[in-house]
């Protein structure tokens, strides 16, 4: 199986040198938040990102300050009273982007019927939203994420179920991924992330026997690169591009269709 963080993994991180917006970031849109929510967001994230990617900070030292961030994020939302019938067509003028190569990734995937089980600290109805514009939300493909609640009218009045953020993946494995059926008798895993929180995003799986794992070093990379050498098998400095995971799959199932044919 594979198993992905979703913001700035799946996404590209930057773009002819301006940041592609994250699933949180995509909701700053006019028709869905007035200014002042959207000034607030902004100062939260110059607040709170700097920690996030701290080297200098240990995980559980980050882990209440990340739950701060998301929840005064996840109000200021709910406060605004957005539309779902509008989200299509924030994320359709947004500059949301996969990253290159990306078509192949999730077409290989379900041609040789892989699950993909992608698990995102950001909004999954933007995420889903974003996967199915760019046509590639395929019936393998799983998602854990933070869900909206919409009333009757189509309003948004809460988030659905625990908080899912950078640092608490592992608690988010647990509890779901065990539990999708989809997922049993698959010990070997591909891992994707940009976080090392993303390291425990396989803690779900039983009986794994081979995890390979993947990081995306996007922001800091001088301050980061010891670090993220140490924590990940592969890690992939300032690569906007799916190359290396099409590399790897293409090989892997290469190899599978080989012993069969033999």
């Amino acid at each position: 199986m594979v198993i992905s963080d979703f913001d700035m993994t799946l996404t590209r991180f930057a773009h002819n040198g301006k940041r592609v917006p994250t699933t949180h970031n995509i909701l700053d849109h006019r028709l869905l938040i007035d200014e002042d929510c959207s000034k607030k967001i902004r100062e939260l994230l110059n607040t709170y990102y700097p920690i996030e990617i701290d080297a200098g900070r240990t995980v559980e030292d980050k882990l209440p300050l990340m739950v701060e961030w998301w929840t005064q994020v996840h109000e200021l939302l709910i406060q605004q009273r957005i539309r779902k019938d509008l989200l299509a067509q924030a994320v359709k003028e947004s500059s949301a982007m996969l990253r290159e190569g990306y078509k192949v990734f999730f077409d290989r995937l379900t041609e040789q019927q892989v699950p993909l089980l992608i698990f995102s600290a950001g909004v999954g109805d933007v995420l889903e939203e974003v996967i199915r514009q760019n046509n590639v939300f395929h019936p393998n493909v799983h998602i854990i994420s933070n869900y909206m609640d919409f009333d009757q009218t189509g309003v948004l009045r809460a988030f659905q179920g625990q908080l899912n953020h950078t640092f608490n993946k592992r608690e988010g494995a647990l509890s779901h991924a065990s539990g999708l059926r989809v997922l049993q008798g698959r010990p070997n895993v591909l891992l994707l992330g940009d976080s090392l929180g993303d390291l425990t995003m396989a803690d779900g799986v039983s009986e794994h026997q081979n995890i390979l794992t993947i990081g995306f070093l996007n922001d800091q990379m001088d301050e980061r690169k010891e670090l993220y050498v140490k924590s990940f098998d592969v890690v992939l400095v300032k690569d906007e591009t799916m190359e290396v995971p099409n590399a790897i799959l293409k090989y892997i199932t290469s190899s599978t269709d080989n012993k069969l044919d033999a």
